[in-house]
């Protein structure tokens, strides 16, 4: 079956509830670990670490220098169901941490602490974009949706984030601003 790909018009109309996403007491609502280059395994919680990120992530193995202020990817889980409705889909986009929470730059500045689980993570001020990969999966106008001036103020392909409190993440945990 060949997946359709939403429109601007469609993903534009869809903005409000993105926008309305909660800015503190998230849900993490997805883990996904990825084992090999274009691998994907759905998780029920996962172990983060400083020094590997996802314990059962690849990132760490990825490059020959691993940056740490990449070690994590988070989604909005609005945004992700948005463009893939179909919720098996949502691990093609190739992050880890999956949640109910407003990353928007007025909400969770770089260096803002979120608590997951028993696990704080930091977050990075290294953007997030969309890629060849995600053009291919959710289609052109989902990236320019994600990679607009507002796409990338709301964060809508995500936020990058480091490890500074080891700990287990399970899905449903909320996601707390540390302060």
């Amino acid at each position: 079956m060949i997946e359709r790909h939403l429109t601007r018009d469609e993903l534009d109309a869809g903005l409000d509830a993105i926008r309305n996403s909660p800015t503190d007491n998230g849900v993490l609502e997805l883990i996904v670990s990825r084992p090999r280059p274009g691998q994907r395994e759905v998780l029920d919680q996962a172990q983060l670490d400083p020094s590997s990120g996802m314990v059962s992530d690849s990132w760490a193995t990825r490059v020959t220098t691993p940056d740490p202020a990449t070690q994590l990817t988070l989604m909005n889980a609005r945004v992700i169901a948005l463009i893939a409705p179909d919720r098996a889909r949502w691990p093609l986009a190739g992050d880890q941490l999956y949640v109910d929470l407003n990353l928007a730059d007025d909400n969770l500045p770089p260096g803002t602490h979120l608590e997951i689980g028993t696990a704080v993570i930091e977050v990075s001020t290294e953007p997030h974009l969309g890629c060849g990969k995600f053009v291919e999966r959710f289609g052109v106008d989902a990236m320019k949706f994600v990679n607009s001036p507002l796409g990338r103020q709301l964060h809508l392909r995500g936020i990058n984030a480091r490890v500074v409190r080891a700990g287990a993440v399970r899905v449903g945990d909320r996601a707390r601003k540390r302060v």
